[in-house]
């Protein structure tokens, strides 16, 4: 074993009962612990921060297109079926299917609440699996075999004014299956089987000739994606009831590749395929703002350890400074008998090395740990309404693991530097002279 290393170790562990001896122990021990909370810290806070933003984006595709497709001017898409055909032969497209998006109103013996009416294709077998997937209650089945909504002769369009009676007709409109979200069944009160009323706005010019189409609607099944502005707003109705039967209109096609994180180059290869005239956008634009606050947030979070770290490394220089200190005899009688100063600026630096290292495989451990028993027992929860989930996953990743125990130790060799220079510069007569 190089005498670098038995010197640095022998400091390390040395017993000697001096004043200053105790206290290089004491804030070597002190060095240690600060590297260690700093280590866990930052792994226990990245793989939070990479749960948040994980279970964000799970709930939100689980619900939403990788890339959706729309008119520019707005207006609804006719024959969409062969448009769907040439987006499914799209390099990296795995399926395609037309949907939409109206507002209206819930209304109920309790609440009246304000909803969006999902319209899902029951030939797009992807997106039906998908809300069959989220389910806690019911059957997708009574959906899927529903005749058409609108255009049947038992619409009754009402005019937007006082006179409008809107309740104790329900019993004499054929009903309209739909799967409602379990913070609107809450919220409204319902179970599978209950029944309610939708009232949707149609404007067919002025808005004084705003006519109002009510249509009573059974809870055929409950579904639970995990994010509140799903799970409390969305009701998915057939597309084919919500229009006017089949290859009705829809307001946008909804496409799914196959990597989501090469949606950039998928959604140019979609904007050539479909020409001008349409609008483009996916996951990621759609919530850029979110992931934009997300990923500022883990800076943030990267900054605050590293400079709890950079304290800790101060008092890996104490520490090394009192060694010197304490140690300045032994200095001088190993420049004496022929070190040079590139070997003892090696011994303290190996010194502070083996704090850094201890202190970083300890906070490793300690952190991973934090990480399984705040997943395992779901130490996190939030309230849905105000952060959209109910609750955070710790995901802690090799990579982040990894650079904060590189980022611990380099804190640890820097803060080494100073004592070891000084250490080095010590005049061997000075030395022994005052330890004399």
């Amino acid at each position: 074993m190089p005498y670098e290393i038995f010197l640095a170790l022998r400091y390390l562990r040395s017993r000697r009962s001096t004043r200053r001896s105790w206290s290089a122990h004491i804030t070597a021990l002190v060095a240690v612990l600060s590297i260690a909370l700093g280590v866990a810290g930052l792994i226990t806070a990245l793989a939070l921060a990479n749960g948040f933003r994980d279970e964000m984006q799970d709930k939100i595709l689980r619900g939403t297109a990788h890339i959706t497709l729309a008119r520019a001017d707005n207006q609804r898409i006719t024959n969409h079926s062969a448009l769907i055909s040439e987006l499914r032969s799209v390099t990296g497209v795995i399926d395609a299917s037309a949907t939409t998006y109206a507002g209206a109103l819930l209304s109920t013996d309790q609440a009246a609440i304000y909803t969006i009416l999902r319209g899902i294709n029951c030939s797009a077998q992807r997106a039906v699996a998908e809300v069959q997937r989220a389910l806690i209650a019911g059957s997708i089945e009574p959906l899927l075999h529903e005749a058409s909504l609108v255009g049947s002769k038992s619409d009754k369009p009402l005019r937007h004014d006082a006179s409008n009676d809107l309740s104790g007709e329900l019993e004499d409109l054929p009903l309209a299956e739909a799967i409602i979200g379990v913070e609107l069944a809450a919220r409204a009160n319902l179970r599978v089987g209950d029944k309610a009323e939708i009232i949707i706005s149609e404007v067919a010019g002025p808005l004084d000739d705003r006519a109002l189409r009510r249509r009573p609607i059974r809870v055929a099944g409950i579904f639970r994606f995990g994010l509140y502005e799903y799970d409390s707003t969305w009701i998915y109705l057939s597309l084919d009831r919500l229009e006017s039967g089949p290859e009705a209109p829809a307001s946008v096609i909804s496409i799914k590749v196959a990597d989501i994180y090469n949606t950039p180059a998928v959604r140019e290869r979609v904007r050539a395929a479909v020409g001008s005239g349409w609008t483009v956008v996916d996951w990621q634009q759609a919530n850029q703002a979110l992931f934009a606050a997300l990923a500022l947030e883990r800076r943030v979070v990267w900054l605050v350890i590293v400079l709890i770290m950079v304290i800790a490394g101060l008092n890996i220089t104490t520490t090394l400074v009192l060694v010197v200190v304490e140690r300045r005899a032994e200095i001088a009688i190993l420049a004496t008998m022929g070190a040079r100063p590139l070997n003892i600026i090696s011994i303290f630096m190996l010194e502070g090395a083996f704090v850094g290292l201890i202190g970083t495989l300890a906070g490793i451990t300690f952190g991973l740990s934090l990480c399984f028993i705040g997943d395992h027992f779901a130490l996190i929860q939030l309230p849905a309404d105000v952060y959209s989930i109910s609750q955070v996953p710790f995901h802690p990743r090799a990579r982040d693991v990894l650079l904060t125990a590189a980022i611990a130790f380099i804190v640890s060799l820097l803060a080494t530097v100073y004592p070891a220079r000084a250490a080095a510069r010590a005049r061997p007569a000075e030395a022994l002279r005052y330890e004399g």
